[in-house]
């Protein structure tokens, strides 16, 4: 008899849904996308029906249903900060009461209702989904684990210990005390978009300069030497207003907020680096703390600021543990999962699987996938001209076409749950062009050209490449190039400040080498996924370079593609050479005359 467990995270950002059979994972989707709406928060019915579907059940088969956290804990909390503040904050509090008094607060009653579905549901706190997401897929069968994020309903950051089937929280930091909305007050006072623009601040750091770090320690923060830290409520405005900061925070600070889409300076970069180092700082000392506390070899983690790939990157280096493990989908959207595995392993009782040193998270190819019959079906019915090729001639083709410097839409088997593409729904380049960094972010993606790009590289081939000696599959922890594949630049070029040392040519990959010789570096394992990896193989074969760019299948404010029809749409709109979509290559000039406001049908019924 089968016990299938459904997950649901919904109503902040990122709303997505897990499906269990029998404690393993089986399907796992972000909402946005199914909708294409980025970072939809909306109850994730999409998510859900995707997730049925793919174990071939109904919802009245489902044992259980867990929504990752507590809906009135969370709104006492908010209450709670509302008549704390008597008189302040009344527009935002009335921009957020209907939402809780039409939805949120009915949870349970919310969910029996969508799905149709009159059993047992339960709410685990919101860092205790955290932790069971960063611990249970883990490597490990006993580990300490480190959440941090804006805030769940009172914790804003949280450690403890797994072992076997239980996570057991230790110790709590709590709102308003938050690295995460702290990083985000960063963001929104550089101009960019809370809950989604946090990568780019990160991406701006190595730019600037740490010129505003003691200033941060001196007037917003309190750090001590565990890591917990209070923050000066003065300068922000997050508990009750409709902005992160304030006048205080701008005075600070030097002017106002960056106005969003404005030329960006040197304050920005200098302000990027600096939140970047103290988030740096904090995470080393909770870390730290942790292993005084807990004793354990090895650090799991999750949550939004786990996301923070740089930050993790430095963390395994300062060797603190042994190892550390992060969960690919950190955010609130891995809330789902584990709140699935919490009812799986503490409601049921039920046992950790074997792990044999390898995570339970497979590559977190768990999305959804299209045969070449349904691919071929929507190809005749808009009769799109394209090559059908078996699996050699696809590997052939593409890693000639990559050394050529093409750009590739990759669409490919299951699609990842997470933020990040992992060689399903990815666009794939030449790492070693100087000019592909600049073409993919101007002419593919339209986003910001500081934006570095992330490397594959195949996972035997990583320490001879990169300083890393382990596999990091999820693209979620920087290193540097190695010293020899760097190349020595001049004085001059050297001597270039800000966004001016953008176009220089650091190292044999330069598209995937970011201003300060890191990257964000993807492993592929064959195991995980054979055709990415047997193409990126066949592109060292032919090259030597066993590294190949590897972007999400998107453009700048949209999800990454769920569907065929979406991955042909974001092909024409852009300036990508070639579309693979399972065993079909299409070329670009062979394709018909594209008009963005054609009435496509919808592509994909889940019903």
């Amino acid at each position: 008899m089968n016990l299938y467990i459904l997950g649901i995270s919904a109503y902040y950002h990122d709303s997505a849904a897990c499906l269990l059979r029998n404690g393993e994972i089986i399907a796992a989707a972000q909402e946005e996308r199914f909708t294409r709406i980025k970072h939809d928060h909306n109850f994730p019915k999409n998510a859900v029906k995707f997730c049925l579907k793919e174990a071939g059940i109904k919802a009245e088969q489902l044992d259980v249903v867990a929504f990752y956290d507590k809906p009135i804990l969370k709104f006492s909390r908010i209450l709670e900060t509302y008549l704390s503040f008597p008189g302040r904050g009344l527009k935002s509090f009335l921009m957020a009461i209907p939402l809780w008094l039409k939805d949120k607060l009915w949870m349970h009653d919310l969910i029996s209702t969508e799905l149709n579905y009159k059993g047992k549901i339960l709410f685990p706190e919101h860092h205790e989904s955290h932790a069971a997401s960063a611990f249970f897929p883990s490597p490990f069968t006993r580990a300490a684990f480190l959440t941090i994020d804006g805030v769940g309903e009172w914790a804003t950051s949280s450690f403890g210990v797994g072992k076997d089937n239980r996570v057991e929280i230790i110790s709590e930091l709590h709102y308003p005390h938050s690295l995460g909305l702290l990083y985000s007050a960063f963001t929104y006072y550089t101009g960019f978009k809370v809950n989604s623009g946090e990568y780019k601040v990160m991406g701006l750091a190595p730019y600037g300069e740490p010129k505003y770090v003691q200033k941060i320690y001196d007037r917003l923060i309190d750090l001590r030497d565990d890591g917990s830290f209070k923050m000066n409520m003065e300068y922000f405005s997050y508990n009750t207003g409709l902005t992160m900061t304030n006048g205080k925070f701008d005075k600070l600070f030097d002017g106002p907020p960056r106005k969003p889409e404005s030329k960006l300076t040197q304050r920005e970069m200098d302000l990027a680096r600096s939140v970047q180092d103290v988030t740096e700082e904090i995470m080393i000392r909770m870390a730290r703390n942790i292993k005084k506390m807990t004793g354990e070899k090895y650090l799991c983690l999750a949550g939004g600021v786990a996301l923070n790939c740089v930050g993790n990157g430095k963390l395994l280096r300062e060797k603190i543990f042994d190892d550390i493990w992060i969960q690919p989908a950190a955010g609130d959207a891995g809330g789902a999962l584990g709140a699935a595995l919490i009812a799986y392993h503490h409601y049921f009782n039920k046992p950790l699987f074997k792990k044999n040193g390898r995570d339970l998270q497979k590559g977190s190819y768990f999305g959804s996938h299209y045969s070449n019959d349904e691919i071929d079906k929507f190809l005749k019915k808009y009769k799109l001209p394209a090559h059908k090729l078996t699996e050699d001639e696809i590997v052939e083709k593409v890693s000639e076409s990559i050394a050529q410097e093409k750009v590739i839409g990759w669409f490919q088997g299951r699609m990842e749950f997470g933020p990040r593409a992992l060689g399903s729904r990815s666009i794939l380049g030449d790492a070693r062009s100087p000019e592909m960094q600049k073409k993919m972010n101007l002419k593919i993606k339209y986003r910001e050209s500081f934006r570095p790009f992330a490397p594959t590289v195949l996972a035997e081939k990583v320490s001879e490449w990169f300083d890393l000696d382990k596999e990091s599959p999820y693209m979620l922890l920087v290193a540097d190039v190695k010293k020899e594949k760097q190349r020595i630049m001049t004085d001059e070029e050297r001597n270039l400040w800000g966004i001016d040392k953008l176009n220089i040519v650091r190292s044999e990959i330069p598209a995937v080498t970011h201003i300060d010789y890191s990257a964000r570096i993807q492993t592929v394992h064959k195991d995980d996924n054979p055709l990415y990896h047997r193409l990126i193989e066949r592109f060292y074969e032919k090259t030597g370079c066993p590294v190949i760019v590897n972007t999400s299948f998107n453009v700048r404010g949209e999800p990454i593609v769920e569907s065929p029809l979406d991955a042909y749409k974001c092909f024409m709109r852009t300036e990508m050479d070639l579309l693979v979509l399972g065993n079909y290559l299409l070329v670009k000039e062979e394709q018909p005359e594209f008009h963005d406001d054609i009435n496509w049908k919808q592509k994909y019924e889940l019903d």
